[in-house]
């Protein structure tokens, strides 16, 4: 388990997560799950080619774990409504804070 497959993996797992880590909003968060559900797919398909069964199962997990993630930042209709008006009032705070310190 030392290949392409799996660098791609753990490569394409370091941004998703430095994607959430970064709190750089609700859709960028989103984007994050996204691809973890992609590198778990990548893990899962090289865990049961390279007969490690442990790392296939643990991302079969993780994929509906992320797929949930998807699923509330980014296709829930109820939870879009709710994204869109706190980037709103999120932009306005900034507009109001650079105000007051400007």
């Amino acid at each position: 388990m030392n290949g392409s497959l799996e660098w791609l993996a753990a490569v394409g797992t370091m941004i998703a997560a430095g994607l959430i880590a970064a709190d750089l909003g609700r859709r960028a968060t989103g984007w994050g799950f996204v691809l973890f559900c992609a590198v778990a797919v990548t893990w899962i398909i090289s865990g049961v080619t390279s007969d490690a069964l442990p790392i296939a199962a643990m991302n079969a997990i993780l994929l509906l774990i992320n797929a949930w993630g998807v699923w509330q930042y980014l296709l829930s209709p109820k939870n879009r409504k709710k994204i869109e008006k706190l980037e709103e009032l999120e932009q306005a705070a900034e507009r109001e804070t650079e105000a007051e310190s400007g």
